[in-house]
């Protein structure tokens, strides 16, 4: 091991899934980590045939891995993305096969409120690209009211004005059905997270029981992934979503016990709604 060529071990540890920077750092510090049979330190970089253990249990690389690992999964409101909930229940990633990867990073999260479609990873450089893209990428909500949002209202939600003086890129927002008491709208933003898109409605004085993203990038919510389940995406979805997205390496601890559609681009060009009845 050196301080030269090669690549920072804490960078190695993100991109294999196995920790954040930060925790790959901590490990440094605590004396963990081994690079060929020596103590790991701050700063130091590995290559592809240097011997790294974490507590003694060597961690496997491969040189190449036939494509980056991203999944989707359909979550419900409410339901816990990595911490198990009051009840005791799992997570939805603590359900994730082992296979899978041991950590998960999740872009832009739904609240934990509301829910819908949600991307993760176990790569972390991969889920860091996807971070970036996500603060352009035109995403779709469901968005329902308790009542409805009159036309004035509606029409200040498509100029995007947060209480803050942030502003959102709003490109459509229209009335989705509903019953009784209950009104659906669907709304396209770009860059937008869940959070943002609730403060909107709120800002308008609307009571907001649930919002659901049912479309991130090219990524739509298939009505035939059941809540509570996920999906690795498929070569052509990762193509789509992250054109020439590199690699991820595959690498686990062992051996010791241990349709893309065009979203509406203009006010005058009415969204999709409809499509699916959220529920």
């Amino acid at each position: 091991m050196s301080a030269g060529p090669g690549e920072r071990l804490q960078k190695v540890l993100a991109s294999l899934g196995l920790a954040s920077r930060r925790e790959a750092e901590d490990w440094i510090r605590a004396g963990r980590l081994t690079v060929n049979g020596a103590t790991a330190t701050l700063g130091v970089r590995i290559g592809a045939r240097d011997d790294v253990r974490l507590d003694g249990r060597p961690i496997r690389r491969h040189a190449a891995a036939p494509r980056a690992q991203v999944f989707l999964a359909h979550r419900s409101p409410g339901e816990s993305l990595q911490q198990p909930d009051d009840s005791g229940h799992e997570s939805l990633l603590a359900r994730m096969p082992r296979r899978s990867g041991r950590r998960f990073v999740v872009v832009s999260p739904m609240p934990r409120i509301d829910g819908g479609l949600e991307i993760f990873s176990p790569d972390g450089e991969v889920a860091a690209r996807l971070q970036r893209m996500a603060r352009q990428a035109e995403s779709e909500f469901r968005v329902r009211l308790h009542g409805e949002l009159p036309a004035a209202r509606l029409e200040t939600v498509l100029g995007g004005e947060l209480d803050d003086g942030e502003r959102l890129a709003v490109l459509h927002c229209e009335a989705a059905g509903g019953e009784g008491s209950n009104r659906w709208y669907a709304i396209v933003t770009r860059g937008a997270s869940g959070k943002s898109v609730r403060r909107l409605f709120e800002r308008q004085g609307a009571t907001v029981s649930r919002v659901l993203r049912v479309r991130f990038g090219s990524l739509e919510l298939d009505r035939t992934l059941p809540r509570g389940r996920s999906r690795a995406l498929t070569e052509a979805e990762l193509a789509s979503l992250l054109p020439a997205a590199p690699g991820a390496s595959d690498a686990v601890r062992d051996e010791a016990p241990a349709r893309p559609r065009t979203a509406p681009t203009s006010r005058a060009r009415p969204a999709r709604a409809g499509r699916r009845r959220p529920r």
